[in-house]
């Protein structure tokens, strides 16, 4: 369990980041010039508590998902994966 947000970090790649907040979160990919991911980095976020995650660009990122940037509810899962330099694409169980 986390806070109310979330920055990823190198760590995470490659990784399943459980969220298993009450309250919602925002989850935020940061720019490549404080985080280096590699092209190709693929990152999983679980919801497995009610609060739901809002995923959120850092400066400069450009986050490309349909029909929105969160998850739809409990156990819905998205995808992140890194295109290119500051931009990724976000697939799953997503909301608006």
């Amino acid at each position: 369990q986390v806070g109310t947000t979330y920055t990823l970090v190198l760590t995470d790649e490659s990784k399943l980041v459980e969220v298993a907040n009450a309250a919602a979160i925002a989850l935020t990919v940061p720019p490549n010039s404080s985080v280096a991911f590699a092209i190709g980095t693929v990152i999983r976020v679980l919801q497995s508590g009610a609060g739901q995650i809002t995923l959120t660009a850092g400066a400069g990122v450009t986050l490309n998902g349909t029909p929105g940037l969160k998850t739809r509810a409990q156990w819905s899962d998205a995808i992140l994966v890194n295109r290119a330099t500051d931009t990724w694409v976000v697939l799953g169980d997503l909301a608006a």
